[in-house]
């Protein structure tokens, strides 16, 4: 060992190729190969964005900038590595990669910022058990919706948006859906979700009635989801005379992606055209320098 920290950046996972749709699909599926007809479905939602999704490149930047932040700090003590979710290379294979060169400790932080125990839990749990073999310790950023950096990158993008709208559009502050069953343990996703958008709306000056917050891009099993969805707010903001447009930020995607590219510029976008209401959304941070700086930071006060 040496006193090298392995830092382990951790995301869902894309595709890179049209022919690694269907492993991925299956990956995420728990190796239950998809139907003909949704992994058409995928393939056709993917074709719509240009033929793959950019996050591969997205969350490779970000550890690209996680690392150079990192390295101004403590110049090679720390090594940045990727380990994803649902595609190569997973989190256990970005712990073999860092025990092999030595490393100490580990810290894990997940390219998301409102912590659940379905996710972002989950994550640093398959990160703890790969390195437990190792006897290698891990810590990990666990939530990182209020970070000043990051609450600054939204409102400052909002804020301009917001101004070439109607003088009545509703701002709708978006997260990925879970399965409903997790308000049954306590879990702290949708009071992140709302603290984000707390922060932002104050920070641009936003009344009470001007924003909520919405759900989207639920997963397609018959248990119920969080709700509401963003599409379902869009068809009650249309039914209300007094709303004319719609502003999205999905401050629970930090990476321009399918769930982005396609469930808000496209499906969320016609659905409001179809309505008679204006409609944008937020920049994602993807590699913003300020934002991967402040991570960083949040990564040296571990290490």
């Amino acid at each position: 060992m040496n006193d090298r920290i392995g830092v382990v950046a951790m995301a869902y996972g894309t595709p890179r190729t049209p022919d690694e749709i269907l492993p991925y699909y299956t990956d995420i599926r728990r190796g239950r190969p998809p139907t003909d007809e949704q992994l058409a479905d995928l393939t056709h939602r993917y074709a719509a964005i240009g033929g793959i999704s950019p996050l591969a490149a997205r969350t490779e930047a970000q550890r690209a900038a996680l690392h150079d932040a990192l390295d101004a700090d403590a110049p090679g003590r720390y090594e940045v590595v990727l380990g994803l979710k649902h595609a190569a290379p997973k989190i256990e294979t970005a712990v073999e990669q860092l025990a092999a060169g030595g490393c100490a400790r580990m810290i894990g932080l997940v390219l998301a910022p409102h912590y659940s125990a379905f996710s972002v839990g989950e994550y640093l749990g398959r990160l703890r058990a790969g390195a437990e073999p190792h006897g290698i310790s891990v810590d990990g950023v666990e939530r990182w919706g209020t970070e000043p950096a990051f609450v600054d990158f939204v409102a400052a993008d909002l804020a301009p948006r917001l101004a070439k709208m109607p003088a009545n559009t509703k701002v709708l502050f978006t997260a990925h859906s879970l399965p409903q069953r997790i308000l049954a343990s306590g879990d702290p996703y949708p009071d992140e979700l709302r603290a984000t958008a707390e922060a932002v709306a104050a920070q641009v000056g936003l009344d009470a009635g001007q924003w909520d917050v919405a759900w989207q891009s639920a997963g397609r099993t018959p248990e119920p989801w969080l709700g509401p969805d963003v599409l379902q707010v869009i068809d009650e903001l249309a039914a209300d005379d007094d709303t004319e447009g719609v502003l999205v930020s999905a401050v629970g995607f930090v990476a321009d992606h399918l769930e982005v590219l396609y469930d808000l510029d496209i499906e969320a976008a016609a659905r409001a055209a179809s309505q008679g209401l204006r409609f944008d959304r937020t920049t994602c941070v993807n590699d913003d320098p300020a934002v991967m700086a402040a991570l960083a930071r949040r990564i040296f006060e571990l290490g």
